[in-house]
């Protein structure tokens, strides 16, 4: 029996979606780089994503009209996007870049623990254990880099964040297209941290970004912001969401590599940090092999 040759539209998705994780990591590295206070940069990287996926849906003529309970709660949600990068670029800032996408490795954990308390489900033995791994994962890098302590926490609170508005768009998905969600989001973050600046009188000349902040800034806006969260949706079409979460859990990894090659974080790190990572970086890894592994155990007896 010979074995068919794999499909050319999921080979192209493969490579999409690994792109787009890829791109995700550059994240990290666009936040070090550019020079202006974190609140600032996430101010300009939301306009620039808002106007780029305005012209996306219009151009498409994607149906954009909801109601104004839904605008409400798309707003309020967004303010959970702009708190989550603020953070993460807070974190970098305050830390360094494999620091701060270690932390952001803690999502998984959070996710574990509040989806099934948000949708009224039970929590798994084996969602427990991750969880206890990456715990300790996370005191190890605590323990060894005691000097990131802000980095830290700024880290883990954007991973919070991050795992909250994942969990209410699992649920707005089913009703709106992705781009759509993503356009009003993120134009309620805009809002906020808008009305954040005017309120501390933060619009002045420490926003004024450098010439080459712009060109970072229109990078991180634009290829990394649009174009990668409507690829990354898009590929969801012809691959599993197993997958698909598989190979996002390369992110860190990437962010790390392109740590060294950028700025050399990897020789600011301690053993310690490496052990943690580690720790935290295979849990990730295993929890879904292993997941899968059970469930098929399961429906075979």
């Amino acid at each position: 029996m010979t074995t068919s040759a794999p499909k050319p539209v999921l080979t192209t998705n493969l490579i999409i979606l690994h792109l787009t994780v890829f791109v995700w990591g550059f994240t990290g590295i666009l936040g070090q780089l550019i020079t202006i206070s974190a609140v600032n940069l996430v101010w300009y990287r939301v306009l620039i994503a808002v106007v780029s996926l305005f012209f996306y849906v219009f151009f498409y003529k994607k149906s954009a009209k909801i109601g104004s309970k839904m605008y409400l709660k798309l707003a309020l949600t967004g303010a959970l996007v702009g708190g989550h990068w603020i953070l993460f670029f807070a974190s970098i800032k305050l830390s360094t870049v494999p620091v701060t996408l270690v932390c952001l490795s803690s999502m998984t954990l959070f996710t574990a623990i509040l989806e099934p308390l948000i949708n009224k489900k039970s929590i798994s033995k084996m969602e427990i254990l991750a969880g206890i791994l990456i715990i300790s994962g996370i005191v190890m890098i605590f323990k060894f880099e005691s000097h990131y302590t802000k980095g830290i926490i700024a880290g883990l609170t954007s991973a919070l964040l991050a795992s909250l508005f994942s969990i209410i768009n699992s649920r707005f998905v089913q009703k709106i297209e992705s781009p759509v969600i993503a356009f009003y989001e993120l134009s309620g973050a805009l809002l906020w941290i808008s009305l954040y600046l005017l309120a501390t009188h933060g619009f002045n000349k420490s926003m004024v970004p450098t010439t080459a902040d712009v060109g970072y800034l229109l990078v991180l806006g634009t290829i990394c912001t649009s174009v990668a969260y409507v690829a990354g949706v898009s590929v969801m079409r012809e691959l599993s969401a197993f997958r698909v979460a598989l190979i996002t859990n390369l992110e860190p990894v990437y962010g790390i590599i392109l740590a060294f090659i950028f700025f050399g974080d990897m020789n600011k790190m301690t053993i310690g940090f490496w052990a943690g990572a580690m720790l935290i970086l295979s849990t990730i890894f295993l929890f879904p092999v292993a997941q899968k592994h059970i469930a098929r155990r399961r429906s075979r007896i």
